[in-house]
């Protein structure tokens, strides 16, 4: 029974001792020295403010892209105890003791390292030499701005290893196509395609470019299985569903949960809540959640309620009155009704509350029971400090002359009749029955007189969303504006705080105004709602971009005529610049434009029935092709057409594909081009002088790259090769 045991178990492995070497050298060459400097190192002082947040589980939005790389940096200062506790408002600013610095920087450290390994097996699963796919693993590990980028608290090798994992999991997935259908590895490398490029959209938006292309590519071959006869129509439909499981399914859900993941660690309330409906803060922990907290949830006539603008950007505010009125005269001549104020008001203040009155009685308190407000009925709003009723009429307002004059009444017994009664219309209703809700209600308010709906002037790039004037208190301006306008978030309110009115007489009003709510009526937002206006957020809020001292354009990166000074020693003459090596920047544009010239005379000819090369030799040719030169245009063309600020470290994904591509056109002229023996020495002599001037480089600005040793001002002076570079040189 136990025969077994009576010889050893033996297990035997095959070892790739250039890839174990490869990934060797790629750890050396990015976590040498990693805690160096001990400072903050260019864009580690925008990361590191999310790190900490992350820490103390404060609420923010970053409209950069997604959370997931964010995630990852907020993992390293876990593991590394980091309380969260520092000041990042400067670059150069010296660490504090309590920020674990390598463990900050090791995970993009670790990815940059294991680009270097997935390039040799990249060039190897496209069924090049080892030789071809070894000089791929070389360069990417002896590119300087590949190295400094991936050794400091920064998202791009992070993008860059997820993008290499889904391209190289891909191309496994494939090569198992033929012979291992549906198998265990076949499942696998498929599955982690999917997952490698929803890791990659997750950290940055660049992501998408390499998704779409790796779809793209996919969708192409299922084509061609399309027209392959062996294959039954059950088992293409399980291809194609398989396929659409792994590249669009999963890649959904992974993105979903990192944003599911994101809003449970970030639950508490902060300062970029501000810009997120009131049903969003309300959610937090803290904030305006302490202040909802236990409101009434349907609005009842004789509800105490504040209205606070949707849009709410540039800046959120609030339906505001106050006892000043319009001035009989604008600057410019125009009269006013001289009506009592109304603004929105970008503060917290008791000039905000205000009353819903029915029309057909007197009482501003609630009944028992309360009678709710639904969609379609008519209101009027009575401002609570002053008493007086929101009204418009056809008056031009003073900053929108287009738009009408919105007031509080007063009677000054002339022929100007109140116009105070307003419909309440529930955007966001299910039914045309829907009750109006505290927070979850977005409403609209129609002038029942002229048609005209409340609406805040808010737009930052709008004449007319200036504020008023010092008689108006720097405020924002309210009007009246026609439907047949438009519809604009600016013309959408949600009821924020909320209380049943109890008091009658106006003294005893003004003190129940200042106290809080007693109800408890939780107001708790599904993952989903969340998720969609984050989502929102994400893809609307801009800030507003300003020139930077090292952007660059897209034309710039090809030749790098241009740098970043990442960081400058306080005293001596080390600094780290974001700096590529010149040589293999030179090589990738050369191979980029022999790939392409080849490609179209071999296309003429192919066209002319003349086969310059085998046809399998040109199927790699192609598939090579689409992979790396695609890779690189899909992730450097459409910078010319993004209108944000741009830098140099934009290109690094694009420049990884067309590093890729220099070995790749280097054996094919190797092979195709090169027929006799001494042109082949001559190849090869060329190639290994071409390496070392690649090393000579690589350790030429080593000191740049790596911070150390520091350099002397002629030393400096000699690194600055092209007039264009910025290198930092300290006045004697």
């Amino acid at each position: 029974m136990f025969g077994f045991l009576k010889e050893p178990v033996v297990v035997t492995a095959e070892i790739n001792v250039n890839l174990v070497a490869l990934t060797v050298v790629g750890l050396i060459s990015r976590l040498w020295g990693l805690c160096y400097p001990r400072a903050v190192v260019f864009d580690e002082v925008y990361y590191g403010q999310f790190v900490s947040l992350y820490m103390k589980r404060i609420f923010f939005v970053d409209d950069s892209g997604p959370p997931f790389g964010h995630m990852l940096l907020a993992l390293g200062g876990y593991l590394g105890g980091f309380d969260g506790n520092f000041l990042w408002n400067r670059i150069g600013a010296e660490y504090t003791t309590n920020v674990p610095v390598w463990s900050l920087r090791l995970l993009p450290a670790l990815a940059g390292a294991l680009c270097v390994p997935l390039a040799y097996q990249i060039l190897i699963e496209l069924h090049f030499s080892h030789c071809a796919a070894l000089g791929a693993a070389l360069l990417i590990l002896l590119e300087n701005s590949l190295i400094t980028q991936s050794r400091f608290m920064l998202l791009e090798s992070v993008l860059i290893f997820f993008i290499l994992l889904s391209v190289l999991s891909y191309l496994k997935f494939y090569n198992l196509q033929r012979h291992s259908s549906f198998s265990g590895s076949w499942w696998f490398w498929l599955l982690l395609t999917g997952v490698a490029c929803s890791c990659a959209v997750g950290v940055k938006y660049m992501g998408l470019f390499t998704y779409m292309l790796l779809l793209a590519i996919a969708g192409l071959h299922f084509w061609h299985m399309i027209g392959d006869q062996n294959l039954s129509n059950v088992s293409l439909l399980c291809h194609f569903l398989a396929r659409g499981l792994a590249l669009l399914i999963i890649p959904m859900v992974m993105y979903l949960s990192f944003f599911y993941v994101h809003l449970a660690l970030l639950y508490r309330s902060g300062p970029h809540d501000q810009i997120m409906t009131s049903a969003f803060q309300a959610s937090l922990e803290g904030g305006l959640a302490r202040i909802t907290q236990g409101q009434p949830l349907e609005v009842a006539y004789g509800s105490q309620i504040t209205l606070r603008n949707v849009l709410g950007k540039p800046m959120q505010c609030w339906l505001h009155s106050h006892t000043n009125t319009y001035p009989i005269r604008y600057e410019n001549g125009r009269g006013s009704s001289h009506q009592q104020q109304v603004t929105c008001y970008p503060f917290k203040d008791v000039n905000n509350w205000w009353i819903v009155k029915d029309p057909g009685m007197q009482q501003l308190v609630v009944s028992n029971p309360p009678r709710p407000v639904r969609h379609g009925h008519i209101v009027q709003l009575v401002h609570g400090i002053t008493t007086r009723y929101l009204n418009t009429h056809d008056v031009a307002a003073p900053l929108s002359p287009h738009s009408q004059e919105v007031s509080c009444y007063i009677d000054y017994n002339i022929s100007m009749p109140a116009q105070n009664l307003w419909r309440v219309e529930i955007v966001n209703r299910e039914s045309d029955t829907d009750v109006w809700k505290t927070i979850l209600s977005e409403v609209r308010f129609v002038h029942v007189n002229t048609s005209a709906v409340l609406k805040a002037i808010v737009f930052p790039f709008q004449l007319s969303g200036a504020s008023l004037p010092e008689w108006g208190y720097r405020q924002l301006e309210v009007v009246g504006e026609k439907l047949s306008k438009g519809y604009h978030q600016s013309m959408v309110w949600n009821v924020e705080e909320h209380r049943y009115g109890k008091s009658q007489e106006q003294k005893e009003r003004e003190v129940e105004l200042h106290s809080p709510t007693q109800m408890d009526i939780s107001k708790n937002l599904s993952f989903m709602a969340k998720f969609t206006e984050l989502q929102w957020k994400i893809l609307t809020l801009k800030n507003e971009d300003t020139e930077h001292k090292y952007s660059s354009s897209a034309l710039d990166w090809i030749t790098m005529d241009t740098n970043i000074a990442y960081w400058l020693h306080p005293t001596s003459g080390a600094q780290i610049h974001l700096l590529g090596n010149v040589v293999t920047w030179a090589s990738a544009n050369a191979a980029a434009l022999v790939y392409t010239c080849l490609s179209l005379w071999y296309l003429i000819r192919r066209r002319r029935k003349i086969y310059d090369i085998p046809e399998d030799a040109w199927q790699l040719w192609v598939s090579a092709g689409g992979v790396c030169a695609g890779g690189w245009a899909v992730n450097y063309l459409p910078f010319f057409l993004m209108e944000k600020t741009l830098f140099l470290y934009h290109y690094l994904p694009a420049l990884t594909f067309q590093i890729l591509l220099i070995p790749i056109v280097l054996q094919h002229l190797g092979d195709h081009l090169c027929r006799s023996v001494l042109l082949k020495s001559m190849f090869s002599a060329l190639i290994v002088a071409w390496l070392s001037s690649v090393y000579f480089v690589y350790c030429t600005f080593s000191p740049v790259t790596y911070g150390q040793p520091a350099l002397s001002v002629t030393e400096l002076k000699d690194l600055r090769w092209k007039d264009s570079w910025n290198i930092l040189i300290r006045k004697q």
